[in-house]
């Protein structure tokens, strides 16, 4: 295997001067610094101050573990087939592909609750609607929406120090692509297992890929596994990504790329639990809203700018930069080869 850098080559950022509506302009442009130094040198940074309650995650990661350990038959009850087109619910593990492979995780898809009488529920839309959350353990519903809340305010929060960053208005992101975003979370669980697949290959939790919208949010346990592809002094290499106590950890999507012509980009990155056990990972994505006509922005950071065509170089041979469309349009495409059986049982039905 490639050999691993150092942890030091992904930045801790204190954020707290975004999240504390009394911080003065000075304060919230110098974290708006740091964050615009991470998006170019890294498009991955520890977020530290945040003010997410530690009491909320400790019993959500606690929920979840609860979760995973049921039999499968009984997770199975809210398998993801019985979502519809709002692809929430459980699956197995190989139940999700990257690259064509299947993860070596299992993982409970969720993401805003929305009702029946929602517009968007109405009309079908995928990835809108209702979670399926278990019987057991009893309590995750509620975790669930709390954290979703949470994380949602510091979302708007972070996007408003790329704002700044870019030389934007901190509303920026909030009032236009961003006023009415898809939020979607993942609970993932990797369990312990052999260190190669059966084709010699490393038995990835999950492989190289970027994520596909504006910003990823982050928390990990400390088992650790979360390797970075880094660029910096010109010399491609894998970092990890360790966990550090009290943080998040953040990296920048396929929309932001795009965004901003490759100026921030979307960081590869992957998984392998090589601890032992089981390995807890909740990941919140936090993206433009469905119809939201993504493309490239005019800011201040960005005047003369030519586009970057880096196709050669991403993990898919794909440009972010060729795409034209709504960010439902992009996501669809994406999320339908993760579960192209899902797609096309469910989503297929949906669209007909």
């Amino acid at each position: 295997m490639t050999e691993i850098g150092s942890v030091d080559e992904v930045p801790v950022i204190d954020v707290r001067a975004l999240v504390d509506a009394s911080s003065g302009a000075a304060a919230r442009r110098a974290v708006a610094e740091r964050l615009g130094a991470a998006c170019r040198e890294n498009g991955f940074f520890y977020v530290v101050g945040h003010g997410v309650d530690e009491a909320l995650q400790t019993r959500l990661e606690a929920l979840s573990r609860h979760f995973f350990a049921l039999p499968v038959e009984e997770k199975m009850a809210i398998r993801m087939a019985l979502g519809g087109p709002a692809w929430r619910g459980y699956f197995p593990v190989g139940g999700e592909l990257t690259s064509g492979r299947p993860d070596r995780k299992e993982g409970l898809y969720l993401g805003t609750e929305l009702g029946s009488d929602h517009p968007l529920v109405r009309a079908g839309t995928p990835l809108h609607g209702p979670n399926l959350f278990p019987s057991e353990p009893s309590g995750l519903r509620e975790a669930v929406l709390e954290y979703l809340a949470a994380l949602t305010r510091l979302g708007h929060s972070l996007m408003g120090g790329i704002a700044l960053s870019l030389g934007l208005a901190e509303e920026y992101f909030a009032t236009g692509t961003m006023a009415e975003p898809l939020v979607l979370f993942r609970i993932f669980n990797y369990p312990p297992g052999p260190g190669t697949a059966g084709d010699g290959q490393p038995a990835w939790g999950v492989g190289e890929h970027t994520d596909y919208g504006v910003l990823t949010i982050l928390k990990q346990d400390e088992a650790g596994g979360l390797q970075v592809k880094s660029r910096l002094g010109g010399e491609v290499r894998w970092v990890d990504a360790p966990p550090i106590p009290g943080s998040f950890v953040c990296n920048i999507g396929d929309m932001l790329d795009r965004m901003t012509r490759g100026v921030y980009r979307s960081t590869p990155h992957r998984v392998l639990n090589r601890s032992g056990r089981d390995r807890l990972s909740l990941p919140f994505f936090f993206d433009p809203g469905w119809t939201a006509e993504v493309r490239p922005i005019e800011a201040p950071a960005l005047r003369g700018v030519a586009t970057a065509e880096d196709s050669s170089e991403r993990w898919d041979g794909q440009s972010v930069h060729a795409f034209r469309g709504t960010y439902g349009d992009y996501l669809l495409g994406k999320v339908g080869k993760v579960f192209p059986d899902l797609r096309s049982e469910v989503l297929s039905n949906s669209e007909s």
